[in-house]
């Protein structure tokens, strides 16, 4: 959800055979479904005629898996080579079943599904930010891979667990970082991409009108994600997390995000409507910052790890001319949103060892390694990005290796439970509203911060005096 992958497959539409089940004879396909309770009904339908999850004593257990929307073609073929290895080593078959595109639509129908009880689907692809929405219908892996948590950035762990119970294993990570174009910068003298948001800010300004004078009418200076969806909650956290004013909701269950160093944070984004950012980037998702950037019409971007591969994609106009960093800071440091997904299995699996040992095998250092060079998403596991396989690919992985220890930000999700969502969903207006100039930050805040009390029942109080560095 506005984290790890983009469910609009990076630039181009799913290839047809991407959008449908494998499990029987009859296709599935997403747009077909109502993502509310008959789309889900329809999938439990076929395991109970069908006998998706179940296979009877004399059978091979047969496993299903549903996950998040593959990115591209080769992702998708590689998932399915992923499990036919699988069966090869364990004799354990494995179907692949359907799923909607965008990330809300998936939520629903997991949700949907789980309420179900069914016997199926038995392994859940589950984003970060889900554990505490659907952990109560998942088997606790903490006993199963208890020795192999160590070898976890602490962070993606950590986003899994829900009242000490281990909801889903890491399968791979994603933080937001900085694009900035390295020929740009050169061209109007600068060393270095910008560590401050007020030099960005300044930076983006006089790469823009440059520019623009040399005849590009079209250029920005910065592009990132304003649309009223979960990427702006990511946008706005690292605004103000990197300012001091803590994670919208703490760990201790205080309200925290009605504090002046918030404010001005959504203040200053304000200001880049229309003057170093189009007007328009208040609807912009993530897809939307890439295709810009992408045709070589922005100096810097925020986005997601995976969107690197785009620019060095073949033909891309600027392709060798950018580079990444973390993302500019301010008084509490600089701070990237934590993305990435995981591997659950549902507590109403008819076969859970074998479901367990299908999330072993995905989360495996060689699935991880494999998957990585595909969608340039980041290991879960430090030392994977040690090697020098990983290195020559992407030599900058000890800068985001670095920021997945020091400088992540993780969203209110487990503390707000079942009701991140609602809570999210009131961040995101809040901060559109300043953003396109409805309210202003400081009455944007104060309502928020009744709305999101009326919402969980949570104290109010500031963020804490360690989010702020001096």
């Amino acid at each position: 959800m506005g984290d790890s992958r983009y469910n609009s497959c990076r630039g181009k539409p799913l290839p047809q055979h991407c959008k449908y089940s494998r499990c029987g004879a009859k296709k599935v396909w997403p747009d077909q479904l109502n993502l509310g309770s008959l789309g889900a009904m329809c999938i439990v339908m076929l395991f109970l005629l069908q006998g998706c999850s179940r296979s009877s004593k004399h059978e091979p257990v047969t496993l299903s898996i549903v996950d998040q929307q593959s990115t591209t073609e080769n992702f998708h073929q590689y998932e399915l080579q992923e499990l036919e290895q699988f069966t090869r080593e364990t004799g354990i078959q494995v179907k692949y079943l359907p799923a909607p595109e965008s990330a809300g639509e998936q939520l629903a129908l997991w949700r949907e599904l789980l309420r179900t009880g069914a016997g199926g689907p038995d392994v859940y692809g589950v984003d970060v930010i889900w554990p505490g929405m659907l952990g109560e219908y998942f088997i606790d892996l903490k006993p199963y891979f208890r020795n192999e948590l160590s070898a976890q950035f602490p962070a993606t762990v950590q986003s899994y667990m829900v009242d000490d119970k281990l909801v889903a294993m890491p399968r791979d990570a994603n933080i937001g970082i900085l694009y900035y174009r390295t020929d740009l910068l050169q061209r109007y003298g600068y060393r270095t991409p910008p560590t401050t948001w007020d030099e960005l800010g300044s930076m983006a300004a006089r790469i823009q009108a440059g520019e623009r004078a040399r005849g590009n009418k079209k250029f920005w200076g910065y592009v990132w994600q304003g649309a009223p969806a979960e990427a702006l909650t990511c946008n706005a956290l690292e605004w103000q997390a990197s300012e001091g004013g803590g994670r919208i909701i703490e760990n201790d269950r205080t309200i925290s995000v009605n504090n002046p160093q918030a404010i001005r944070a959504w203040q200053r984004a304000a200001r880049w409507v229309g003057s170093i950012s189009p007007p328009s980037v208040v609807a912009y998702k993530e897809l939307d910052s890439l295709n810009l950037w992408a045709a070589g019409d922005a100096a810097f971007m925020r986005n997601w790890t995976v969107a690197y591969s785009d620019g060095k994609a073949a033909g891309s106009p600027i392709r060798n001319k950018f580079d990444i960093a973390l993302l500019p800071g301010g008084m509490g440091g600089r701070m990237g949103t934590l993305g990435g997904t995981g591997a659950a299995v549902s507590r109403f699996s008819s076969h859970p060892s074998e479901a367990i040992r299908l999330v072993r095998y995905l989360t495996s250092p060689d699935a991880q390694l494999k998957r990585f060079q595909l969608i340039a998403g980041i290991p879960t596991r430090p030392a994977l990005l040690e090697r020098p396989e990983v290195r020559e690919v992407n030599p900058h992985f000890a800068l985001l290796s670095l920021a997945l220890r020091t400088g992540v930000v993780s969203r209110p999700a487990n503390v707000a439970g079942s009701k991140y969502e609602d809570v999210s969903n009131a961040y995101i207006q809040a901060v559109h509203s300043v953003l396109t100039g409805e309210k202003a930050a400081p009455q944007a805040a104060a309502e928020l911060e009744r709305e999101l009390v009326r919402i969980t029942g949570f104290k109010t109080g500031p963020p804490p005096s360690n989010s702020a560095k001096p």
